[in-house]
């Protein structure tokens, strides 16, 4: 009998994360830790579990603007390379804990630089940081392998200079290039002459779409910059019409998305708390997954969503139904679309991920 589908089990099961910010996941603990170490004095509570109830209920605005906002305190102690050392590392171990076997990590430097840490000291520390990780996770007896991802803020003029970065550090563990921040008044085409760059470099590349706006900005992020992936892409939905009878129509979009095998990074709880879907039980993800559109399943922020790999994989499981074989669809869906060599990526969903869920389904 295959092993049966509950939180303890998923959380053995091989994952694959694309989407998950550095500057999200912070423990509370660390988070108070930090603080009391620099004088930082406007945390909202001064216990871990306090701390991590305001964030998730903060988190919980409906609306991406007032999500964001929750960064503050967790960027205000990811300033020196000491702490942003501490904080990839730690975030390495717990996914590891969790089962993930390949993570690309996001975080903007130019985020960091408030006490004059230059931006390539501080890709150095969280490249630092995830060597550190990724040692003591093997200690724990777990495997990973993670990279990290350059992000720049859509509302700044820094993106060209984060996407030279990224070509700086590619060979050190930089997989690629992000754009984030509040996506209403910022299109993505403001930053032409990074993606142009990128392009130029054969870099990969997403861009956050479809998230806090509508279909123009996924259309904006694969058509005029030239995305791989898009970080979200949730509101691809409102180019599908479903009939009477079942019938399912595609827009000129949404077809394209799927028939390129655009890969959307889809984040469910984050994406319930920013308003961009009304519920687990609602969210596009089932529509999208069972059209097969090239989905896969993340944590975007897993301080301010309460959020696991696990917890997302089980949400979805009793949400939609999900068996091992749709968990493990999800997680190849993601592996496939990495920032990693083509070899690098069969290796992990031949040896790994396929060797993972074959062993969960037998029992």
């Amino acid at each position: 009998m295959p092993t049966a589908l509950t939180a303890e089990t998923i959380a053995t099961a091989p994952k694959v994360l694309l989407h998950d910010h550095l500057d999200g996941g912070l423990r509370p603990a660390t988070l108070i830790d930090l603080a009391e170490r620099i004088g930082y004095r406007e945390l909202p509570a001064d216990t871990p579990a306090a701390l991590a109830r305001w964030f998730s209920e903060s988190a919980y605005s409906g609306s991406l603007e007032r999500y964001l906002e929750t960064f503050t305190h967790t960027l205000a102690v990811m300033q020196t390379r000491e702490s942003l050392i501490r904080v990839t590392s730690e975030c390495v171990q717990d996914l590891a804990a969790d089962g993930v076997v390949y993570a690309e990590i996001r975080f903007a430097p130019e985020l960091h630089t408030e006490q004059g840490l230059p931006l390539d000291d501080v890709v150095r520390a969280v490249l630092d940081g995830v060597a550190a990780g990724t040692a003591a996770a093997q200690a724990a007896g777990h495997r990973i392998r993670a990279t990290i991802l350059l992000t720049a803020m859509r509302h700044a003029a820094r993106s060209r200079e984060i996407a030279e970065l990224c070509i700086a550090f590619r060979d050190q563990g930089v997989a690629g290039f992000d754009i984030a921040g509040a996506e209403a008044g910022f299109p993505p085409t403001r930053h032409l002459d990074a993606f142009e760059y990128l392009r130029r470099e054969n870099a990969h590349f997403t861009i956050h779409a479809g998230e806090g706006f509508g279909l123009p900005s996924i259309w904006e992020a694969l058509q005029w910059c030239g995305a791989d992936r898009l970080g979200h892409g949730v509101r691809i939905v409102d180019d599908i019409t479903l009939h009477p009878g079942g019938r399912v129509e595609l827009g000129r979009l949404a077809a394209y998305v799927r028939d390129k095998r655009i890969p959307l990074e889809m984040a469910p709880t984050s994406n319930v708390q920013t308003g961009a879907a009304t519920s687990i039980a609602e969210h596009p993800i089932g529509l999208l997954a069972s059209l097969k559109f090239r989905v896969t399943v993340n944590t975007d922020n897993r301080l301010m969503s309460g959020c696991s790999m696990t917890s997302e994989m089980t949400a979805l499981s009793e949400a939609f139904g999900y068996g091992w074989d749709d968990l493990q669809w999800f997680t190849v869906n993601a592996m496939k679309s990495a920032f990693l060599p083509f070899d690098e990526r069969l290796a992990l969903i031949n040896e790994v991920i396929k060797p993972g869920y074959d062993r969960l389904r037998r029992g």
